[in-house]
């Protein structure tokens, strides 16, 4: 067993700080390779340190914070324009990167394309919605209006 620390969220592992044992091979072909983890070592825990308070930066700072931008979001739909064919349909699909700058372009803060998650994908005009986890507790229901880029 190989003793990692990861640098990114792994699902269903760890996220970034998190010190982890894993199987040799898991570690020496994908983890480390792919830079989502480092190997532990004594002088790690400085690492671990700057993991950890990279990430509390990350998050919102208060719960106030977390819950303001959480009623902001709810209030106002974020309307997003791209190409679509006649029908309706889109040429390709819309991206959780696509959804965190509209909502940035909307004046409505700046939220992290990582911690949101897309109901279902959008590959066709009109409305979706998207679920952003802001802090431990606090989860916001973002309404996406997709419509023809003209």
């Amino acid at each position: 067993m190989s003793k990692l620390i990861l640098t990114q969220d792994v699902t269903g592992l760890g996220a970034p700080g998190d010190v982890v044992e894993v199987k040799n091979g898991y570690a020496r072909n994908y983890l480390i390779p792919q830079g989502l983890a480092v190997a532990w070592s004594r002088g790690g825990e400085k690492q671990v340190d700057s993991i950890k308070a990279a990430r509390a930066a990350r998050e919102h700072a208060t719960i106030e914070e977390a819950l303001d931008l959480k009623a902001r979001l709810e209030a106002n739909p974020v309307t997003l324009a791209v190409k679509a064919g006649s029908e309706g349909r889109l040429f390709g699909s819309v991206k959780t990167g696509d959804v965190a700058d509209a909502v940035a372009a909307a004046g409505l803060g700046s939220i992290d394309k990582r911690l949101l998650e897309l109901v279902a994908p959008i590959k066709g005009l009109g409305q979706h919605e998207a679920i952003l986890k802001l802090r431990d507790g606090v989860v916001a229901t973002i309404t996406i209006t997709v419509v023809a880029a003209k």
